[in-house]
């Protein structure tokens, strides 16, 4: 319980901060913020602390809680808050989760590259799943996804038109908790051109790499291209 509380209170000052309600950059102080949620001390400096890990906040000594400026500038949509990698859960803008449009859904046997990234045998089928993600009606992403038969065997188009991630955690107990991701960019494809609405001269941004369950077992492939105003990635760097 106590952690679904530190995260309402994270989620709600995230709001505040986007929709400027803290004008001077400034947060209230731990005990305003306290009696405001009805919540321990404890609660409000766990969301604090969160909060300044993850780069959004920082704590000036003696003069109080302050707003990192670029983290407003620089949005992302790379919001990782639940217990898995899912890009239904954790990618958001503004407050908006995607959508989902299943654009294909085969099963193929492995090419020798997903062979050697998934540890597959030639025998070893998988499910390939392009999927188009939207934000309403905005289109953002194009993923191509690779999952092993061997690992979810009852896949349909049901569940990959909501969230793959979710589905496994649910019903088979399997979390995808760890990734290794490469992130580039190249000029867009007459298809990215098509999907996403990108002009001629305009670039996609690229993010493939492997996800794996919780036991370290590759789960899938996947290569996602986004539109190039998308693709925003911040990181917090601090050194010890």
């Amino acid at each position: 319980m106590a952690e679904l509380v530190y995260k309402q209170i994270m989620n709600d000052l995230k709001k505040k901060i986007f929709a400027g309600q803290f004008a001077d950059m400034r947060l209230p102080d731990e005990r305003t913020l306290s009696e405001t949620y009805q919540v321990s001390r404890s609660s409000v400096k766990h969301a604090l602390t969160k909060m300044a890990n993850d780069g959004i906040i920082f704590k000036k000594r003696g003069s109080g809680t302050f707003i990192n400026p670029l983290y407003i500038k620089n949005e992302s949509i790379f919001n990782y808050e639940g217990s898995n990698l899912g890009v239904t859960d954790n990618f958001q803008m503004h407050g908006k989760k995607p959508k989902v449009k299943v654009l294909n859904f085969e099963v193929i046997p492995p090419t020798e590259e997903l062979q050697r990234d998934l540890f597959l045998q030639p025998h070893d089928f998988v499910y390939k799943i392009i999927r188009l993600r939207l934000f309403d009606d905005v289109p953002f992403m194009i993923e191509t996804g690779y999952i092993p038969i061997k690992i979810v065997q009852n896949l349909n188009h049901t569940i990959i038109e909501g969230s793959i991630f979710n589905y496994l955690e649910k019903a088979h107990n399997l979390a995808v908790t760890k990734s290794f991701l490469s992130i580039y960019a190249e000029p867009s494809t007459g298809n990215d051109r098509e999907l996403l609405q990108l002009n001629e001269n305009e670039p996609v941004g690229i993010m493939e790499g492997i996800f794996f369950l919780d036991n370290g077992t590759p789960f899938e492939f996947s290569h996602m291209r986004f539109h190039y105003q998308y693709l925003k990635f911040n990181t917090f760097v601090s050194v010890q």
